[in-house]
């Protein structure tokens, strides 16, 4: 008899804590999916753009699938499509890829520490840590019960699997489309839009989204459009470094 309780005592708190794990899986899997909501229309529009450039280049939707799977570049995965078609050499790609995603570094500084204790899903992380990721987990605040790990790595997942999505989407129904896409990557400006008001009404600290700013049309203006974000972004980097005390105090009065 007392074992028989005792078996039972300890199936009925397995089960518990089974219940209870799956409870917090489902908790961390909604709260993520809500997080990258924002991102699904910008990401699966450009996704679809990029789709049918790659149709109406002479690729099929595995082109398309693997090319967001791997490379998950954004803009590069444009530039990609006519790197294919010309047959670009493998150097003229790689400096391309290292001018346009150069900004991806300063992203990482931020999430060095997170993403080492996060085992093997850290490679990963580093491939899908794109601009609106970057936002997100950046200005993400995450409720109790929640693991913080777990809902960055979905929240990084799902964004991904949007741009798939859009990708071989556009390139199965690319042809298909009746209307003129000219500007569709204007959706893309707009969602960073968003993104920017939220992220300044979270954080409450408006010194650093000025900073950005006047680096960004200070360099623009000497450098023109094709070369500014890289130069820019390192100027606000230091600038932002040198005044890093100073604007961690000023967040520290306006909370309390």
């Amino acid at each position: 008899m007392l074992q028989a309780a005792t078996g039972t005592f300890i199936f009925n708190k397995r089960t518990a804590d089974q219940i209870r794990g799956l409870v917090e899986i489902n908790k961390t899997v909604s709260f993520a999916f809500k997080k990258t909501v924002p991102i699904i229309f910008g990401y699966m529009f450009l996704g679809i753009g990029f789709g049918i450039m790659l149709q109406e280049a002479g690729y099929n939707a595995l082109w398309a699938f693997f090319g967001s799977l791997f490379i998950y570049a954004g803009a590069m995965q444009y530039f990609m499509v006519p790197l294919l078609v010309t047959g670009a050499p493998l150097i003229t790609v790689a400096l391309m890829t290292l001018l346009i995603n150069s900004r991806h570094v300063f992203y990482g500084l931020g999430f060095i520490d997170q993403y080492r204790r996060m085992g093997w899903k850290y490679p990963y992380m580093v491939l899908s840590l794109t601009d609106e990721t970057y936002v997100l987990l950046s200005t993400c605040k995450y409720p109790e019960g929640i693991d913080r790990d777990k809902a960055a790595f979905l929240i990084s997942m799902f964004n991904h699997c949007w741009w798939i999505g859009g990708s071989v989407l556009g390139v199965l129904i690319g042809t298909l489309i009746p209307f003129d896409l000219t500007g569709i990557d204007f959706c893309m400006t707009a969602l960073f839009i968003i993104l920017l008001i939220n992220h300044i009404k979270q954080v409450k600290a408006i010194t650093p989204v000025i900073i950005g700013f006047i680096s960004a049309v200070l360099f623009l203006l000497i450098m023109g459009p094709d070369n500014f974000i890289l130069p820019s972004l390192c100027f606000t980097v230091l600038v932002l470094t040198f005044l890093r005390r100073r604007i961690e105090t000023v967040k520290e009065d306006t909370a309390s």
